[in-house]
């Protein structure tokens, strides 16, 4: 376990360090502080409406669903179960660009929601047209850049990322895959019902 700890923390060292940029600073803050790009969740809950209509209601219903089931994962039980110090703290020399409270580092949360966010509108949008196949890698450009920029800023090791992916992941497919079983075997058996029964 140790030896896996010292590889993240010199992995967390090489991509905070070796990539540093003025103007790639000016992009990870961006895309790291929700308050300056928040607002490209808005816009994506308004493209998935007026895109899928009512059914984009559900869908982005979905969404709201699976991001709290990431969040409180990655923030309400992996964080005080492993207790890990951030980088910015245990390490010495950290490119730290963001004021950062002394919360517990793994697993992080920013990661789990912009996976699980993505995950959804892959499953939903990946067979439909041009457009919807542009906005799948879109969305999965920014919850990997996300990703990124939570190492950059200097906040989060690399491990953490991942285990935010792999929350990010598990809870979007459990949204999915409860949202289908109660498509199939409760609204679509109702209609069959209601049909068989005029």
């Amino acid at each position: 376990m140790v030896g896996l700890e010292q590889v993240d923390a010199r992995l967390f060292q090489l991509l905070n360090h070796s990539l540093a940029h003025p103007a790639l600073d000016d992009l990870m803050l961006f895309l790291t502080k929700p308050k300056l790009s928040g607002h490209i969740l808005w816009l994506t809950a308004l493209f998935v409406a007026l895109r899928r209509g009512r059914d984009g209601l559900w869908i982005v219903l979905l969404l709201l669903l699976s991001v709290g089931i990431a969040d409180y994962t990655a923030s309400g039980i992996f964080k005080p179960l492993f207790h890990r110090v951030r980088p910015c703290f245990a390490l010495d020399g950290v490119r730290l660009l963001i004021d950062q409270s002394h919360s517990f580092s793994f697993a992080s949360s920013h990661v789990a929601n912009s996976t699980a966010i993505a995950t959804l509108i892959w499953i939903f949008f990946w067979r439909g047209e041009l457009i919807d196949k542009l906005f799948v890698v879109t969305m999965i450009a920014y919850a990997v850049m996300v990703s990124f920029s939570r190492i950059y800023v200097g906040v989060h090791y690399p491990g953490d990322v991942l285990g935010g992916i792999v929350i990010g992941l598990v809870s979007a497919s459990l949204i999915y895959t409860a949202f289908a079983w109660i498509v199939k075997n409760v609204v679509h058996r109702r209609a069959m019902q209601k049909g068989g029964a005029e």
